[in-house]
């Protein structure tokens, strides 16, 4: 915008998570009693506050903590209706299992395109309120290849980052053909879909698609230029990693379930230059009570690990990536270094993004100011309301510092 600053000083900054460890201690490159210099959207300058150049305007953080904006690399945010009762049924001992995705299908379908928009809208908005600048939306809810494709309208106004899924389950009139419906996934539904999204994604799990499916749809994703991503090894063991690894997918989620094979194939890929991410969804156990990931044994091993929201009706409404970091700390094994990097510059890795997720001088200036002294509070004070201003690409997005 015109009537913005050219050139934008942070300081007084208490501590600078920057993701680079060049620029600062340990793996998150944090720099304490610190500033940065945002021009033109981007971060021009980063290091020490008593060595700040000058700028145009000044944003006192006071102290505070400023991060990297949340990378959220796994959303269904386009859908309606609700599936409250569904929860506190599941609560009560009934267990969760991917068909009540069909629930929100029927929903979806009845829904409006301004109904769809409207709520993916609040919910980005909800998601910025709590850090997250990039976010990625999948399809899934729809099922037909009308449906299909006006949500992946609606996901590209809200968001660069749209995956089609269209292979999230079978849809139901297709319930005794399995087969014609991964027909119609991968020729009719893929023609009209490829031109709104980025990426293929399939639901590779017992209940949804197995591994052949699987393959067809993300080999003929692939054949229309979409990037491949892999819901994996959720309910159980199974073929998932091993597919997203074979395909070079940028990442699989969830993980909830690995042997050692899957672990080593992960870490393994980790050393490809385009590696498949383990994208954990620590909302989702929290939300189905299902068991934690291994995710000490992840990062141990090498892998390259993403902490995301899978913000959906169904097994975990919740948009807060500070609540994820925060489980994951708790229940899965990361310090809190390593779970604030995976749901930033992890996320950025699990969407190829190197613009995003973290500070150094070239990024996007997407930032979250806390209001705490330090990123460890995000895990320390859990469910506390803790950021206070949002920037991307250098305009405030929500709060105010």
């Amino acid at each position: 915008m015109s009537d913005l600053p050219s050139t934008i000083l942070v300081d007084d900054i208490g501590t600078l998570v920057t993701n680079d460890p060049a620029l600062g201690r340990g793996a998150v490159g944090e720099i304490e009693d610190a500033a940065l210099v945002v021009e033109d959207g981007r971060i021009a300058w980063v290091g020490p506050a008593d060595r700040a150049p000058a700028a145009d305007a000044r944003v006192d953080a006071a102290g505070r903590c400023v991060l990297p904006g949340f990378v959220d690399s796994h959303s269904h945010i386009v859908f309606a209706g609700d599936r409250s009762r569904e929860f506190a049924a599941r609560m009560s001992g009934r267990p969760y299992s991917a068909g009540g995705i069909r629930t929100t299908v029927a929903a979806t379908r009845r829904a409006s395109d301004a109904e769809l928009l409207a709520g993916a809208r609040r919910l980005v908005r909800e998601a910025a309120a709590q850090g997250t600048t990039t976010l990625e939306v999948k399809s899934g809810y729809g099922l037909t290849v009308a449906d299909e494709e006006r949500s992946l309208a609606v996901a590209a106004r809200v968001t660069d980052e749209v995956t089609f899924l269209g292979a999230h389950v079978v849809a139901p009139e297709y319930a005794d053909d399995p087969q014609g419906y991964v027909d119609l996934v991968t020729g009719p539904m893929l023609d009209a879909c490829a031109p709104h999204a980025r990426w293929v994604d399939v639901f590779c799990e017992r209940g949804a698609f197995d591994e052949e499916a699987a393959r067809r749809v993300l080999t003929a994703g692939a054949a229309r230029g979409l990037l491949p991503r892999v819901h994996g090894n959720q309910l159980g063991e199974g073929p998932g990693v091993r597919l997203a690894v074979e395909m070079a997918a940028a990442s699989v989620d969830h993980c909830t379930y690995l042997t050692p094979e899957d672990v080593d194939a992960l870490a393994q890929a980790a050393k490809r230059p385009e590696t498949t991410v383990a994208t954990l969804l620590p909302g989702v156990d929290f939300s189905t009570r299902q068991p934690y990931p291994d995710a000490r044994a992840l990062v141990d091993a090498g892998a390259v690990v993403a902490l995301a929201s899978d913000c959906n009706p169904g097994s975990c409404f919740t948009s807060s990536l500070a609540f994820c970091v925060a489980v994951a700390v708790r229940d899965m094994g990361l310090t809190p270094d390593e779970a604030v990097w995976a749901a930033t510059a992890g996320g950025a890795r699990a969407l190829r993004r190197t613009d995003v997720g973290h500070l150094a001088p070239g990024a996007r200036a997407d930032l979250t100011l806390l209001d705490a002294p330090n990123h460890l509070y995000l895990a320390y004070r859990p469910g506390v309301p803790q950021v206070a201003a949002v920037w991307k690409d250098g305009e405030l997005l929500a709060g105010r510092p």
